[in-house]
């Protein structure tokens, strides 16, 4: 789920602003009084037992403000939603906007019945005991069973300072998560098979071996792109922090501290690496301005030979073309690029953060429905809904625990796309949804993408301590860490174009000097201190 978090969107300061005035109408600051003045549930409350399935009370509806205008807002009209209506009895509202419209709901002091954010740092989500329930409290009196289906660690790392919980997110993976080959790395060093076996017994995993591998390439495949990458209009490509990971450049220095990964030694190596690859011409000058339709292009055409892939499950669509165009051709993961220090891969995926964050608020009008609806979601049933649909219907058990479309579901999955996505909506109502259900029906991936899986899996590692590490969103050491992102963005680019070692050096001079002249020490003394907030936090 790593490239759903890239979406996730920053607050405006101007909300900071709105609700540091407005916060005080959205509710009362005392979470226990709140909750024990709600009304007693009107259905039997059990520990063992779904409160939805106890609960006969009919037409319920809850309003959903999801702060992404993307979002589909229907609702009944799919196989999947019309079972969640059916089974809770609920219709939902939703409505969707930006950070604009999320501004307007607090200045206004009217809140909808459930709020869906993306940025569990901003202003909203630290200040969520003003506004919304605490989760654990509301399952105690409305739905237990909720506590037996959310996780314990994801819970403990949303607590805010009072010790409560009001917020839970989509995509949460913990410790358990990573040990339990139910998701897999989304990174790898790929190439493409003829190339592989044209060229001979070359080592990309060394700096020498990369280079004499990539002037090897040129010889045999001429009309080839050497050595390719993402584009850069989602961030700095997978130039940087997929490489790192490759690396296993240490994400905390000694007793905890902040370790800057873009000036590791071996990161350093290796990109003055990619400088001597591009001067002998195996870096294209384009691959730094191609946009996303562009790259999507040349990885469907294999017009790279190599590539550096971060989230190649986001480009399977393209990886697959090719593989079915030319089987004999398709991409595979291999060792490349790795530490010159001895050290593994450490590959990543999204951590306990998640991705969307969603709350129930306390001027919800059906706090009951909520959080049945978070349960319900939550539990493998929910789960199985809304990645699969209806058992028999659309897909069956099988004897090993995983499990398969149905003919009719295939059918229409492969050759009407439009029909799979508006009649049967799988795999997109996902605002509680996570990776690991994928991992039973082997379909859920692109045969193309099947061997880079396996190659990565050994090496995936969470990395939870550095996860929400940032200033403050609006504090000037946030304005000063977005200034020296933005120049260490171009300064990348810069070092690998280089045209010499002292010019490479140079640059990096610059980049240091940067960083000292816009309160890097301040910055980092901010990330020590969460750095050790999220150990304690997982120690809990």
């Amino acid at each position: 789920m790593r490239a759903m978090v890239g979406l996730r969107k920053t607050v405006v300061a101007s909300l900071c602003a709105a609700m540091a005035v407005s916060l005080g109408a959205c509710g009362s600051s005392s979470a226990d009084s709140a909750v024990s003045k709600l009304p007693d549930p009107t259905y039997k409350v059990s520990a063992d037992t779904p409160a939805w399935k106890s609960d006969k009370s009919k037409d319920n509806t809850l309003t959903w403000y999801v702060n992404a205008d993307w979002w589909n807002k229907s609702f009944g009209k799919d196989l999947i939603t019309a079972q969640i209506k059916k089974d809770l009895h609920l219709n939902i509202n939703f409505v969707t906007g930006d950070d604009t419209k999320l501004n307007t709901y607090f200045a206004s002091g009217k809140l909808p019945d459930v709020i869906t954010t993306f940025d569990s740092t901003s202003k909203v989500s630290q200040t969520a005991s003003q506004w919304a329930y605490p989760l654990q409290e509301l399952a105690d009196k409305y739905d237990p069973y909720f506590n037996k289906v959310a996780k314990k660690d994801t819970l403990n790392w949303y607590k805010l300072k009072d010790g409560k919980t009001y917020g839970y997110p989509s995509y949460s993976n913990t410790a358990a998560d990573y040990k339990s080959g139910m998701i897999h790395p989304t990174s790898a060093f790929i190439i493409r098979k003829d190339v592989l076996k044209s060229i001979g017994n070359q080592d990309f995993s060394t700096p020498a071996g990369f280079e004499a591998g990539m002037k090897a390439i040129k010889e045999k495949f001429p009309d080839l792109i050497p050595f390719g990458f993402n584009d850069f209009s989602g961030g700095n490509s997978s130039l940087e922090t997929t490489v790192q990971d490759m690396l296993g450049v240490p994400i905390t220095g000694k007793g905890n501290s902040y370790y800057d990964r873009d000036l590791d030694s071996d990161y350093i190596k290796w990109l003055d690496t990619f400088r001597k690859v591009h001067a002998d011409g195996n870096i294209s000058d384009d691959s730094f301005a191609d946009d996303a339709d562009t790259f999507k292009e040349k990885v469907s055409s294999g017009k790279y030979a190599t590539m550096m892939m971060d989230n190649f499950v986001s480009q399977g669509t393209q990886l697959q073309t090719f593989a079915s165009q030319h089987p004999d051709e398709q991409y595979v993961a291999v060792n490349g690029i790795m530490s010159t220090e001895g050290r593994k891969p450490t590959l990543s995926q999204s951590g306990l953060s998640g991705w969307s964050i969603s709350y129930i608020t306390k001027q919800s009008k059906n706090a009951a429905k909520a959080i049945q609806t978070f349960e319900y979601l939550l539990s493998d049933y929910g789960q199985m809904l809304t990645n699969f649909g209806i058992e028999g219907k659309t897909y069956t058990k099988n004897a090993d625990g995983t499990v398969s479309w149905t003919a009719e579901a295939d059918k229409i999955r492969l050759n009407d796309p439009d029909k799979w996505q508006t009649d049967y909506r799988m795999g997109e109502f996902v605002l509680f949804g996570h990776d690991r259900y994928k991992a039973l029906n082997k379909a859920s991936f692109v045969d193309a993408i099947t061997q880079m899986q396996k190659w990565g899996q050994s090496y995936l590692t969470p990395e939870f301590q550095i996860e929400n590490i940032q200033p403050d969103t609006g504090s000037s050491e946030a304005r000063a860490l977005t200034a020296i992102q933005t120049n260490w963005s171009t300064t990348m680019v810069s070092l690998i174009r280089a045209d010499s070692e002292s010019g490479f050096q140079s640059i990096l001079a610059k980049y240091r000097q940067f960083q000292k002249s816009n309160s890097i020490d301040a910055i980092n003394k901010i990330r020590d201190q969460k750095i050790k907030a999220n150990v304690e936090r997982l120690k809990d």
